[in-house]
């Protein structure tokens, strides 16, 4: 959050407000891949089919190694 001070013509302080939020749209979730909103140009992966009946898996990537777990609440994280 951020506050802004208003000043009158003479620059005296009156008082704070707040900054306006962005507004959220579906077309800003659309081009944020993070939203949840697959994008329509990008295969889709099920995690059920990625994951093959298993709670953790792991991903090689280059040189590195990845392991990707699903968590008690139903969550997917990676980790390095």
């Amino acid at each position: 959050m951020q506050l802004r001070v208003n000043r009158n013509s003479k620059g005296d302080e009156r008082r704070m407000t707040q900054s306006p939020r962005p507004v959220r749209s579906a077309e800003n979730e659309r081009d944020n891949p993070a939203s949840g909103v697959p994008d329509q140009g990008l295969p889709i992966v099920e995690s059920a089919e990625l994951m093959g009946g298993q709670r953790e898996l792991m991903i090689r990537h280059g040189r590195e190694t990845y392991r990707l777990r699903v968590t008690a609440s139903n969550k997917l994280i990676l980790t390095k």
